[in-house]
């Protein structure tokens, strides 16, 4: 089966900020995005988990998946998003069936 380059964008940042980065994305030209809520981890701060916290407290993951040329737009979206703010970006290289979708 045919496959196409893409890059995956993952990037974790504190659920109040959500709404921000996703219309930054969108505004980037971003037209496809999964948001998935993150139940815990650990990090510099020590562990946390989203146990026992009220309302949107936490954290979610926005996973994106382009085309390799619109990674740069991408990328400074989401960092004058995520750079004021609890959150990590990775960019993994990834392959996927029907271009077109990205």
């Amino acid at each position: 089966m045919l496959t196409h380059s893409a890059k995956r964008v993952e990037i974790i940042i504190e659920a109040p900020m959500e709404g921000r980065l996703t219309d930054a994305l969108q505004a980037a030209g971003v037209t496809g995005f999964t948001v998935l809520p993150v139940l815990g981890g650990s990090g510099r701060s020590g562990q946390w988990s989203r146990e026992g916290q009220v309302g949107r407290a936490g954290m979610v993951a926005v996973i994106c998946l382009i085309r390799p040329e619109r990674l740069d737009a991408l990328l400074e979206a989401a960092f004058r998003v995520v750079e004021r703010h609890i959150g990590v970006v990775s960019i993994t290289d990834t392959q996927v069936l029907r271009a077109e979708r990205f």
